[in-house]
């Protein structure tokens, strides 16, 4: 699984890049047909509390997709997984019961 994490306008830590491969990676389990992921940070409106926005696109047989504003990056990422999680599992019910 190739995992690629794009920063618009910044560069992310080695500690961020980290917590992401390391989250991002254990979608492995839940699925053997994850081909890439693609990881996308941003900085929205510099001034405000909840201004970090993460994105995470997910390429399968099917496409998944999941985005999140919060107030880290770290929080933002787990909020896209238990979103992306969810659509994982439900993929996987509807090819059961084909």
């Amino acid at each position: 699984m190739e995992i690629k994490v794009q920063a618009i306008k910044f560069e992310p830590t080695e500690k961020l890049q980290d917590f992401i491969h390391k989250k991002v990676g254990k979608l492995e389990k839940f699925s053997d047909e994850i081909r890439k992921v693609e990881v996308s940070l941003k900085v929205v409106k510099p001034e405000t509390a909840m201004n970090k926005e993460a994105s995470i696109r997910v390429i399968t047989t099917t496409e998944l997709f999941a985005e999140k504003v919060c107030d880290t990056f770290e929080e933002a990422i787990d909020n896209c997984m238990d979103a992306l999680l969810k659509q994982l599992q439900k993929n996987k019910e509807k090819h059961q019961a084909r």
